[in-house]
């Protein structure tokens, strides 16, 4: 939890001097909500526009990725998912993930944590069922127990 948020405020804040419109997804995302897990990776949902392309390129030169041509260039054109591990952590990129519509309709939704853009809880278990993976499946009813709980206690 302490290295999520720790790279979460990282991120967060180099985004935001970069102007990156993204939000927290996966994993990720609900341990920055509460969710009692850990992950090795960093997952995000960036918005799906050159100028989000470019920007999101300086941005994780400046949180030290060292991006190779085709990284950089699959960015750029907002590649459906890419794959970042020479950094000083771990961030899965991702354009169009499955299970979430839009970036603008997942934008609507989105949950602000200590000024961290994650997203809902909905859009993190639709995300994780259109992918399918055996580890999602696995992971499915743990993720809507804690869903149906931080629902519940926002009543």
């Amino acid at each position: 939890m302490n290295d999520t948020r720790s790279q979460a405020e990282e991120i967060r804040a180099a985004f935001a001097r970069h102007q990156v419109r993204y939000l927290f997804l996966g994993r990720s995302g609900a341990i920055l909500l509460g969710y009692p897990e850990t992950t090795e990776d960093c997952d995000l949902f960036l918005e799906k526009s050159p100028q989000n392309g470019a920007a999101a390129v300086a941005a994780l030169g400046e949180l030290g990725f060292s991006l190779r041509a085709d990284q950089e260039a699959e960015i750029r054109q907002c590649s459906f998912f890419i794959p970042l591990h020479d950094g000083p952590f771990a961030i899965d990129v991702n354009f169009d993930p499955q299970g979430i519509e839009s970036f603008e309709q997942a934008w609507e939704r989105h949950v602000e944590v200590e000024g961290i853009f994650v997203c809902h809880p909905d859009d993190l278990v639709a995300s994780k069922m259109a992918a399918n993976r055996t580890k999602d499946r696995e992971e499915l009813p743990r993720l809507q127990a804690f869903r149906d709980s931080w629902l519940k206690s926002r009543r």
